[in-house]
């Protein structure tokens, strides 16, 4: 068995913030964090996440817990089996009860990066190449890069140091191949040790010298390595992402290198995958704007149009950066054009603008039926996007779609009311359909009121109090009611879709006035500008916002 001191002294260590940010995305909400809950269906998020009391509750199916809990129900594992992985992923030594079955974890991986960066020093060969690319000794002892040798000279470390042959595989160390024998996973390589947000080395990365035909290769996927969760160097990272809330999401580990050299000390990369679902927890912790810098070649454009709808439709913010010419990050550094790469990295392109310029670029637009497909494949993406969004970029795709009006760019019927609106004269019709609502499903009215008031209508504040006080003989309600023209909002989904786009448009044009008066304090004005962004970025993200 476990000892308990053990049990005690990994809980210490383990924050559940962390712990369940790896596996669901968090939304800061106070003091706490909030999210859809993993364990049942729900639209609203009704899971908190209580760093204080580091405990979780679902507020809608009752499911609550520390950390270890969390990683029993979502993984599926019992009492000893959860301890376990969370000790691996942390790095942690548990203790047994019974020595027979004393179970520590080694510092296998450790030993092992500890003894490659010793090797790095001996081999000019990846000495030279480094120093090449501009990387100073100051970062290689940063970023702890190392030198793998060959195969038989590891496998003889391992068994020199008594280093356990079932764990090096486990662990993606070593392999065994179909004839049964044993190898080294890298060989003749420059090594990047990868760690967990913990700080814990959990694999490698390795990049050939000595031309093998894979120029890099991971560590292989294994219970504390899985490289569709995983960030290179976030653990260096995470302080500046925390503190400028921006993350630079690169493609390769020498190009993460040189940006921290730079000083973009906020720059992490995938590990030779694309961006994925899974890596959406991780970038959401700090809620940083995401900026995805990506080679401008073929293959660089392409994972960054993948990229970019992943993000929008995830309600990211931030935007694509692409480095044409054959150049990249590290590139700039090492030429000095230190500067030109901090203004690049000021630019990026939306993301939403990107993905629909990419789009439209695979077709002909002069060829009548490929405009057509542009069209509803564009319209395709935009349903996928916030209320609020698909209202401002179907003007946008309009204008890039020549001869295309805007009007023709048609988002589908999930919101019907709006879509129909829009087409009536009037600038009062929106109100006029939300009071007609009121009165035909009155309902609604209290949960309503937490998030709209008789003093955001511009036209028709004296019809709002008398629908939301159910003053049914009020003339002016009753022409509201025989007026075919005024349309129900429908569903919860399409009142909601509604409430977005007018208080996305009241608080923006709420915003735009107070930053011109001058009759408030400033500690006021900057509080109250504050709190306006803090609703348009949470309202762009397709949740609504109460009024306090």
């Amino acid at each position: 068995m476990i000892t308990q001191d053990s049990i005690e002294a990994l809980k210490a260590r383990l924050d559940i913030v962390d712990i369940v940010g790896t596996y669901v995305e968090l939304k800061r909400a106070g003091s706490s964090f909030k999210a859809p809950c993993p364990f049942h269906d729900e639209k609203s998020p009704s899971f908190v996440v209580n760093p204080s009391r580091q405990s979780y509750h679902c507020f809608g199916c009752g499911a609550h817990g520390d950390s270890i809990k969390f990683v029993m129900e979502y993984e599926k594992l019992n009492y000893p089996e959860a301890i376990e992985k969370l000790a691996a992923s942390s790095n942690f030594t548990l203790h047994y009860t019974d020595d027979t079955k004393q179970k520590k974890r080694s510092n296998l991986l450790e030993t092992l990066n500890e003894w490659y960066q010793k090797l790095l020093e001996q081999n000019k060969t990846a000495m030279d190449y480094l120093h090449e690319r501009g990387i100073y000794a100051s970062s290689i002892e940063r970023f702890e890069i190392g030198y793998a040798p060959t195969s038989p000279e590891t496998l003889r470390f391992l068994e020199q140091r008594k280093l356990s042959t079932p764990e090096a595989i486990e662990q993606g160390a070593i392999g065994r191949g179909d004839d049964g024998r044993l190898f080294a996973r890298f060989i003749e390589r420059i090594t990047f040790p990868i760690h967990s947000t913990s700080g814990a080395i959990v694999g490698f990365g390795g990049r050939t010298i000595t031309g093998h035909q894979a120029k890099y290769v991971n560590s292989s996927q294994s219970a504390i390595f899985n490289k569709s969760r995983l960030l290179y160097a976030y653990h260096l990272a995470r302080e500046a992402i925390y503190r400028r809330r921006e993350i630079i999401v690169t493609e390769g580990y020498l190009d993460v290198v040189m940006l921290h050299q730079a000083g973009f000390t906020h720059a992490v990369a995938t590990l030779g995958t694309a961006l994925t679902s899974e890596h959406l927890p991780l970038l959401r912790k700090g809620e940083p704007k995401v900026f995805v810098a990506y080679d401008g070649d073929k293959a660089g454009r392409a994972a960054a149009f993948k990229a970019s709808k992943l993000l929008s439709m995830s309600g990211f913010d931030g935007g694509v950066i692409l480095f044409e010419g054959g150049l990249d990050p590290a590139d700039m550094i090492k030429s000095g054009q230190i500067e030109q790469l901090n203004a690049l990295l000021h630019r990026p392109i939306p993301f939403i603008e990107f993905a629909l310029n990419e789009m439209i670029a695979q077709y002909d637009l002069q060829n009548f039926k490929d405009k057509e497909t542009a069209l509803h494949e564009a319209t395709g993406f935009l349903k996928t996007l916030s209320p609020l969004m698909q209202e401002e970029y179907s003007r946008y795709l309009g204008s890039k779609i020549s001869g295309v009006s805007s009007k023709l760019v048609s988002l589908g019927t999930s919101h019907k009311a709006h879509s129909i609106l829009k087409t009536l004269s009037g600038q009062d019709i929106w109100e006029l359909s939300l009071i007609k609502t009121i009165i035909e499903r009155p309902q609604i009215t209290n949960s309503l009121l937490d998030f709209i008031d008789s003093s955001m209508l511009q036209y028709h504040t004296v019809e709002f109090n008398a629908a939301i006080n159910g003053e049914m003989n009020h003339p002016r309600l009753n022409e509201i009611i025989m007026d075919k023209e005024i349309l129900v909002m429908e569903g919860d989904d399409g009142l909601k879709a509604e409430l977005i786009t007018f208080l996305s448009s009241h608080y923006n044009r709420e915003l735009k006035k107070l930053t011109t008066q001058n009759t408030v304090s400033f500690d006021l004005k900057s509080y109250l500008i504050r709190q306006f962004r803090e609703k348009i970025e949470r309202l762009k993200r397709g949740e609504l916002v109460p009024l306090t």
